[in-house]
């Protein structure tokens, strides 16, 4: 397996694109109630198998991922031939970037000495989707990447 598997609930929000999944190898709800009773390990491959194509696909779209933490955000844009990284640091210990008191104090104190910036590019290993992978594994979540555009357009 590549990726994780997908979550309990994530696969029943699925249960339709994994019904196709399964009639594109042939294989029946009756079938797939017989292979998950006698050969659940089979089964366990089928879900891994599942959970590896949507994540490519997923990955495969997506153009924006943000980790916040109390003191920093990265925020990346991942483009064709690499991933750029917008990064903030706050140097008020006082201040938590994960809440929203912290996060208004931010919007309004942005350009103080109190906040320090980053801008770094990475290329890609062979693999961009795992390199995606990766930073969602970090505890990065995917945007559609208003905060880094935003960013962008005033430092960059």
């Amino acid at each position: 397996m590549k990726y994780t598997r997908l979550t309990k609930q994530q696969l029943e929000e699925l249960h339709q694109e994994f019904i196709n999944f399964l009639a594109t190898q042939s294989i029946t709800q009756e079938e797939w109630e017989t292979i998950k009773e006698t050969k659940p390990e089979v089964a366990e491959e089928e879900l891994d198998l599942f959970s590896d194509l949507i994540w490519e696909g997923v990955l495969g779209k997506v153009g924006y991922l943000e980790n916040i933490s109390a003191q920093h955000m990265h925020l990346f844009h991942l483009a064709e031939k690499e991933m750029k990284l917008i990064s903030v640091k706050i140097l008020n210990p006082d201040i938590d970037l994960s809440t929203s008191l912290g996060f208004n104090w931010f919007k309004k104190n942005w350009q103080s000495d109190f906040v320090e910036y980053l801008n770094a590019s990475k290329a890609y290993t062979e693999d961009k989707n795992l390199d995606k992978f990766k930073l969602i594994q970090e505890g990065a979540v995917i945007t559609k990447g208003e905060l880094y555009q935003w960013f962008d357009n005033i430092i960059g």
